[in-house]
């Protein structure tokens, strides 16, 4: 990575809104039927403006994410945007309060708004910041395929096939009988091409026991992965997942921070990897994440973040599937595009995000 243009913080600016989900997300944890989000409009001295947003899963926790994002600014005002100088700076700040949780969460999308600022002054994409090249990134739809009644998991996935020539889809799983497992995705598995790739996410809804049962009766079932089937922080338990079942132990949403993703994959506690964008510590951690996969040549893809992830995944050794959702395409000016099952990055500076105002002054809260 080349340097660009010298910037200097000046101040940010938050703003809250709660998008409606085309789909609602019903998982074993909760349902879902708005995206809570923080978007950050990061300003310099310079005149450039650096963008990104947190998805904040519960609406109570976006004020919590907006304070730090503002008390962080606040504190390195003046200072020039270095990732690592400001990212040292920030962990002292809040070392007393734990930079853990949201405020991880907050700091991430701090980052990534410097990185998206730098980006946008050098005047590239952003993934041509980071040594890479602007490409395709396969994607799997994620928008749906809640706990549902069959008939209408097998009509949405049908649906999300259908937009934007996609050909893998993500089934949320973890009813209260393994019988109700099964009988969902043979719902989905008949009603859609049989070179369709699927994948499966429990949220965490499983014991272990209860994984292992589950996870040998999918095994003959040609899964992409399995999803965090167990609490996400148990790398012991998911190492013995991983060791006993035939199909990948996918998690990693939950890394908060690489330390944890390093702690996982010195337990084997999965096949598969897919950091967060917010826990993982925003642009600056997931390229320390991506190193960690790469020493493991472990297949590393994303979890939300499609207009960020895109760029951060062709920089990726052993970069594997991104994870594509549209929460907040309504309140973006130009929503990253999929075509033919893929992420089209966009060639435009910096991540590419800029806010449609009506839509943002609509969902504002």
């Amino acid at each position: 990575m080349t340097p660009g243009p010298v910037l200097t913080i000046r101040s940010v600016r938050t703003t809250v809104v709660h998008v409606p989900m085309k789909r609602a997300l019903g998982t074993s944890a909760r349902r879902m039927d708005i995206a809570p989000l923080v978007l950050i409009d990061l300003d310099t001295d310079e005149g450039i403006t650096g963008r990104a947003y947190v998805f904040c899963y519960l609406p109570g926790a976006t004020a919590g994410v907006e304070s730090i994002v503002r008390e962080a600014a606040a504190h390195v005002a003046g200072d020039r945007i270095n990732p690592a100088d400001l990212n040292a700076k920030l962990a002292r700040h809040f070392r007393l309060l734990g930079v853990h949780g949201i405020v991880t969460m907050a700091l991430a999308g701090f980052d990534a708004a410097c990185w998206d600022a730098m980006a946008v002054a050098k005047g590239v994409p952003l993934v041509e910041l980071l040594g890479g090249s602007v490409r395709p990134i396969r994607a799997y739809n994620s928008n749906g395929l809640s706990l549902m009644d069959t008939g209408a998991l097998a009509d949405e996935a049908e649906e999300l096939l259908a937009e934007s020539g996609f050909t893998a889809i993500k089934l949320r799983l973890g009813y209260a009988t393994l019988a109700e497992d099964i009988a969902a995705l043979h719902a989905v598995r008949t009603r859609v091409p049989s070179g369709t790739t699927v994948m499966t996410d429990y949220n965490q809804a499983l014991s272990v026991d209860e994984a292992l049962e589950r996870g040998r009766a999918l095994d003959g079932e040609g899964l992409a992965w399995i999803e965090e089937p167990i609490r996400h922080d148990d790398y012991s338990a998911s190492a013995t997942l991983t060791s006993q079942l035939a199909t990948p132990i996918q998690i990693g949403e939950n890394f908060d921070t690489p330390n944890a993703m390093r702690e996982a994959l010195t337990a084997k506690a999965c096949d598969y990897a897919m950091p967060d964008l917010a826990r993982i510590g925003g642009v600056s951690g997931w390229l320390e994440a991506a190193a960690l996969a790469q020493r493991a040549r472990m297949p590393m893809s994303s979890h939300l973040y499609p207009e960020f992830s895109a760029h951060l995944l062709a920089v990726t050794p052993t970069c594997d599937w991104l994870e594509y959702v549209d929460w907040a395409s309504p309140i973006l000016k130009d929503p990253i595009e999929i075509r033919d099952g893929h992420a089209i990055i966009p060639n435009r500076p910096g991540a590419g995000i800029e806010w449609n105002d009506a839509a943002v002054a609509r969902y504002r809260v």
